[in-house]
């Protein structure tokens, strides 16, 4: 079956939206890099290395999230007693979860994903980097 079939789907406010998987990544930067060194690298190499394997490894949707500074986000994080922890979140977009193990069932598959993490091994302390697998759940907007 295609993978428009396989989704599952939801109704929300109406709208029929497919249910797809994400892959969360929190990342450290490995401690001989600077900020920004450590977002040029990501920003530029890794999206580029991550875009050239998308279509063999099934991503269907890749983000960055750069962490803001400035008063919004100190009072944010005061409020709760936090500071910020992290260089960046990368969220990678599957169809489903079957898509994802699938993802490595070819040498190529394999090949893409051992390239990922070989590249970063080099700007990510993947030590101190949580990854997680989630299913959205809108609640509001479309």
């Amino acid at each position: 079956s295609s993978p428009q079939a396989r989704r599952s789907w939801s109704t929300v406010d109406g709208f029929c939206e497919a249910i797809m998987i994400k892959l969360v990544f929190c990342l450290h930067r490995q401690p001989h890099l600077t900020e920004d060194e450590f977002r040029s690298y990501w920003r530029v190499h890794h999206a580029e290395l991550v875009a050239s394997v998308a279509d063999i490894l099934g991503i269907r949707r890749y983000v960055q999230l750069d962490p803001q500074a400035g008063p919004a986000a100190s009072a944010l994080s005061a409020s709760r007693g936090q500071a910020m922890t992290f260089d960046g979140i990368a969220e990678l977009w599957f169809d489903d979860e079957e898509a994802l193990m699938r993802s490595t069932d070819t040498p190529e598959g394999r090949e893409a994903a051992r390239s990922l993490l070989e590249d970063e091994k080099r700007f990510i302390d993947l030590s101190r980097s949580p990854i997680w697998l989630y299913q959205e759940h809108p609640i509001l907007g479309a």
